[in-house]
């Protein structure tokens, strides 16, 4: 069966302070970000790769870039935070698992060949670096068998960071999307997951991609630090 994968590019990314949607900020290399991605899942998955781009602010300009995806509208992306685009993007991909990230991580493709194991054993989890622990990154703690316990920004004692990339695996999908529904608008996705690892048993794996690069790109640093990785 092909991959389900969804790009969150819904957002205004007003903390880069860039015109366009963030998804298209351009890297030393003369890809964008969202070429990037798109490159990453094609180099990994082929022609077996189904991408769903979850749009919003400008997004006339990502559809022109990018015509050969399919996409979900967020139209309230200017109201909303990626908890509401996550949760579009999981009520039309059916009963799939799904493989998401935001639209704004640059990474290298070896972190899809590093998860492949865990989308065919159908186990969800997050992508987590743990090196680093930035108080403005969603970081994470786990429970004593190793899942995840705690997925926010203001975790305590935190382990490391998620870093952006992400998976539900088809048993879990139901669970999830009932979680992001009743999240306040503002709520990252991460807020979703959290609860339904509280209230529903969700099993969430860490996985460490700490020798590899995955960079959020939010502030200018961090668009220097990812050209950096290329």
């Amino acid at each position: 069966m092909s991959i389900q994968t969804v790009i969150l590019a819904a957002g205004m990314g007003t903390r880069l302070g860039r015109p366009h949607p963030k998804p298209l900020t351009e890297l030393r290399d003369g890809r964008t970000i969202l070429a990037q991605q798109l490159g990453n899942l094609r180099s990994v998955y082929g022609r077996e790769a189904e991408v769903l781009v979850v749009v919003g602010f400008k997004l006339e300009m990502i559809l022109e870039a990018a015509p050969d995806v399919t996409y979900a509208y967020n139209e309230v992306y200017d109201q909303t935070n990626t908890s509401k685009s996550l949760m579009r993007a999981l009520r039309v991909t059916g009963d799939r698992g799904v493989l998401w990230m935001n639209g704004d991580v640059v990474f290298h493709p070896d972190v899809l060949r590093r998860v492949q194991p865990l989308i065919d054993e159908g186990r969800s989890f997050v992508c987590v670096n743990t090196s680093s622990v930035g108080d403005e990154e969603v970081k994470y703690t786990v429970d004593d068998d190793g899942h995840i316990a705690e997925l926010s920004k203001t975790v305590q004692g935190a382990l490391g960071e998620a870093v952006g990339i992400n998976y539900v695996a088809p048993a879990d999908k139901a669970k999830l999307l009932e979680r992001l529904a009743e999240v306040d608008d503002q709520a990252y996705f991460e807020r979703g997951v959290e609860l339904a690892i509280e209230n529903d048993g969700l099993k969430v794996v860490p996985v460490d991609i700490s020798d590899l690069y995955a960079v959020e790109v939010d502030f200018a640093e961090d668009l220097e630090r990812a050209n950096q990785e290329l």
